[in-house]
Parts: structure tokens; sequence; C-alpha cells
């Protein structure tokens, strides 16, 4: 099954731990070169962070791609694009989990709930978010279940609207929660440097 499969890929990757600010960070390399990098809350094991980042080409390392956790600050260590800003005022759409559900806010939308349509597209395996005023319309996949190979179930589904910001809420299949918990067990078995002065000693 291919909840073995990535679970097993996890196991195999090249991982490092380090302890920092309440949180314990994670990274493993695979062996085609891809990186991740996970951020746990310590006392809750809840999954604050997870991106990306894969080699060109040529072999250089490209940027860190946020799938899980806010998105980098504009500005935040480099200049460049970000002169050229998008308005704050614009929609912003990010991941942040709970223990129980996959989740997604997206801020910056002020109107009532009942404007807006969310629901599961099966053809793309991807969920689909859309306002009856047409200002607003996104569509994005959960890489969990694709990495799972699980299929979207529609009752999985569920959405709420408070402070300008829409909640879209996917139940995690059993299949997940088994495999997240099997996870985290593997994880304590990972040597964990601890830092105190805000240096990453492992890498």
């Amino acid at each position: 099954m291919a909840v073995t499969g990535w679970l097993e890929s996890l196991r195999t990757a090249e991982k490092t731990a380090l302890l920092q600010d309440g949180r314990r960070k994670v990274h493993y390399l695979f062996p085609d070169g891809k990186e991740m990098a996970e951020e746990y809350d310590e006392k809750t094991g809840e999954l604050l962070v997870r991106k990306w980042r894969v080699k060109s080409a040529l072999g250089a390392l490209g940027q860190w791609q946020i799938e899980v956790g806010e998105p980098a600050l504009p500005g935040a260590g480099s200049l460049g694009p970000e002169f050229i800003k998008e308005s704050n005022a614009n929609p912003i759409f990010m991941r942040k989990d709970t223990k129980m559900s996959f989740q997604w806010r997206i801020r910056n939308l002020p109107y009532p709930k009942d404007v807006y349509g969310v629901c599961v597209d099966q053809k793309e395996r991807c969920i689909v978010v859309r306002t009856t005023n047409k200002k607003y319309f996104k569509k994005f996949s959960i890489p969990d279940l694709d990495r799972y190979q699980l299929p979207l179930d529609e009752a999985l589904l569920s959405f709420a609207h408070a402070n300008c910001t829409l909640i879209v809420s996917y139940q995690k299949p059993k299949e997940v929660l088994a495999a997240e918990s099997e996870l985290q067990q593997e994880l304590k078995k990972v040597k964990t440097a601890h830092s105190s002065d805000g240096d990453c000693k492992t890498q």
C-alpha cells in the first residue's frame, strides 16, 4: 500500500534534528537530492512548518517552497522583486494543520459565509473554493493524500468564516493519522542537537 511507501521513504531519508525556540526542527535529505524541512511544536507535536527544496538540473539549490505554515514575509533576507509587492488587501492563502485536520486559511475575504462554495474536484484531485459573486476562485491539492495515494472524500471537507478569514478543513483519514503517529515514533530515534544561541549546528 502507498501509505507504507511514503513512510518508508521518510524512514530511509537522511535525517538531522534540532531543538530550538520550543520547536523540533527535522531536516530530511532524500536519495534523489530533494530536501524537506519540518518544524513541530515541541510540547504538542503539532506540525508548524513543512517546506521543500529541489536542486536544479545544474545542481544549484532552489528556493524553499512552503507547503505548510506562514508564507515568508516579503523583504525578509533579500532585496529584489519584493519592491513590487501585492496589496495587503489581497487574499493570503496558507496552510496551517491541526492534529486531526489538514487546514487552510484564506485571509482578507470579507464576504459573508453563504457566498462561498467549497467542494472536491475528483477528476483533478483537488479542493475548489469559489464565491457566487465571482470575486475569488482557488484550486489546491492535498499533497499528503497524493503521497499516500488516498482518495479525496467530500464528506471530510468543511469550512467556516470569521474575521475576514475563510477556514477550510479536511479531516485527516485514519491511514494518515496512523502514519503520522508512526513517523513521530521514528523521529524520536533521531539524535537531536540542542541550540540555545540560535546556531543551527546540524544540517
